[in-house]
């Protein structure tokens, strides 16, 4: 294998937190024919998500939240330094959820919130983070979006604790979507759908090669569709559906690369 550096602002993990991870190994294996591979930690096993039969295909894992925690996805999000991205975090009307730790041969984490409420897992591996394919098979997350009442404090705070710079880009003639990038990568979005009131939150994307095909599939078995199938100009055709837990997730089709 290929030496890995570290990629910070890179989003390097995805994981899924519910009450009943079975149910949802079985619903995403037949939705983006996800494979489980267990992973033994300490005395417990931690399911992991795998595009395909191989250890670098390792994408994402279950988890179980904590009580009174609903259903939901959570990314961790490469950085040079966890102690100092929660810091940042609390200093700049965030809080940390979860202080540092050490994940026992794999890395460090924290959990941490932005100021309206969106939590992201600052994560520094021991092995560095995996190179950006060109051409990630179907199935792998893509892509990133923050769902925000107020995209303005949402990008001062993540310029400050995760050195995310952005560029905004219009699109239709009164909304404006702000992209994030860091080292040269663009690494996710950020936007202000999303009802003034309601805690801000991170959706994953994941990459689908028919994406009507695979809102049909999730929705018969039993996602709830929020945004049915539609184009996005210069970009590709995209969905959006909270599955049968609850936790939102997004599905793009990408246009032909030129």
């Amino acid at each position: 294998m290929p030496e890995q550096k570290p990629l910070p602002g890179k989003f390097v993990w995805f994981e899924h937190v519910s009450q009943e991870p079975r149910k949802a190994q079985a619903f995403y294996g037949e939705v983006f024919n996800w494979k489980t591979m267990p992973f033994p930690m300490g005395n417990s096993t931690y399911e992991m998500i795998a595009t395909g039969d191989s250890a670098d295909s390792m994408i994402g894992g279950y988890a179980t939240p904590k009580p009174g925690q609903r259903a939901h996805w959570i990314s961790y999000v490469s950085v040079d330094d966890v102690d100092a991205a929660a810091k940042a975090a609390a200093a700049n009307g965030g809080r940390i959820v979860d202080p540092p730790q050490e994940i026992p041969t794999v890395g460090r984490m924290a959990r941490i919130a932005d100021p309206q409420g969106g939590e992201i897992c600052p994560f520094k591996s021991n092995q560095g983070d995996p190179a950006d394919r060109p051409d990630p098979p179907h199935g792998s997350f893509c892509w990133n979006e923050l769902h925000t009442s107020d995209p303005g404090k949402a990008l001062a705070f993540y310029e400050k604790v995760l050195g995310f710079s952005h560029r905004a880009q219009q699109m239709g003639p009164s909304d404006t979507y702000y992209i994030l990038a860091r080292g040269g990568a663009e690494r996710g979005g950020v936007t202000g759908h999303h009802p003034a009131g309601v805690p801000a939150s991170w959706v994953p994307y994941v990459l689908s090669g028919d994406v009507d095909a695979t809102a049909n599939r999730a929705r018969k078995l039993g996602a709830t569709i929020c945004v049915e199938p539609a184009d996005i100009p210069s970009v590709g055709r995209f969905a959006l559906f909270n599955d049968p837990a609850g936790a939102s997730i997004a599905i793009l089709q990408p246009l032909p690369r030129q």
